[in-house]
């Protein structure tokens, strides 16, 4: 393994803009959801035909790109102009507009537009936007984040967050999902292994993911880095889980 100063350094120069994480290969693993959210995304694009769709929170607008059929119209929103653009520039071609919506603003689109929403890892579910915009029969389908998602990782850095982990439960989801008006038809858990081989995985995906450690930085974290990178030496690799749920939800 390269030294630490190595590895960190080239962490801290890489890209993190977008939802591609091919950085990390050949040094940390996830593990998928059994149920294969771009399939089944890619399945009910595709059912919309001629009627109009809406992603959240898409990112560059990856997990859409991966879909062989869109919509007559699809619409996707993204916060963070970074990956606006890389939006535009990956989907313009296929006719998909781009929306920049900040996180927790309502939806730019008048009630009843589209017949599918979707939304993988949102930053958190506006449920009574998603059902405004919905059509009478619409559909929601998402992959949220569960609760405790890389907690290993991030209490590692930030101590015990007890208060923290209990967010994001899927019961309460759904419970507000019902109570804008929505019908969960299905709602699946998974909790999915995640190894780190090496300290640069770690800094890059503090780096791209800043809502686990919002304050992180290399020199502040340093001596937990340190330490981080003398456990995996010995070849054992910092394993986490993530968790993750999948909505299926009717208006």
């Amino acid at each position: 393994m390269r030294a630490f100063e190595e590895l960190v350094a080239e962490a801290e120069q890489a890209d993190v803009d977008g939802w591609d994480f091919g950085w990390l290969d050949g040094r940390a693993s996830e593990e998928r959801p059994p149920w294969g959210y771009a399939r089944l995304l890619a399945e009910r694009l595709a059912g919309v035909g001629d009627g109009a769709a809406l992603d959240l929170d898409t990112g560059g607008g990856e997990v859409v790109a991966e879909a062989p059929v869109l919509p007559g119209r699809t619409v996707v929103t993204e916060g963070w102009a970074p990956n606006a653009e890389r939006a535009r520039r990956r989907l313009g071609p296929r006719g998909v507009e781009v929306v920049e919506v900040a996180s927790g603003q309502p939806l730019p689109f008048p009630d009843a537009s589209f017949d599918l929403v979707t939304a993988r890892h949102p930053v958190a579910p506006q449920w009574g936007e998603i059902a405004r915009v919905l059509r009478p029969g619409g559909r929601y389908l998402a992959q949220h984040v569960g609760p405790a998602s890389a907690f290993e990782l991030i209490e590692w850095f930030l101590g015990p967050l007890p208060v923290e982990r209990r967010a994001r439960d899927p019961e309460v989801e759904r419970a507000a999902a019902e109570a804008a008006g929505l019908t969960v038809v299905d709602l699946r858990t998974a909790r999915c292994r995640i190894e780190l081989d090496d300290v640069g995985a770690v800094v890059w995906l503090l780096r791209r993911c800043v809502w686990w450690v919002p304050d992180f930085s290399v020199e502040r974290y340093r001596d937990r880095l340190r330490a981080l990178d003398e456990r995996m030496r010995t070849g054992t690799p910092f394993v986490a889980h993530a968790t993750r749920h999948l909505v299926d939800a009717r208006r």
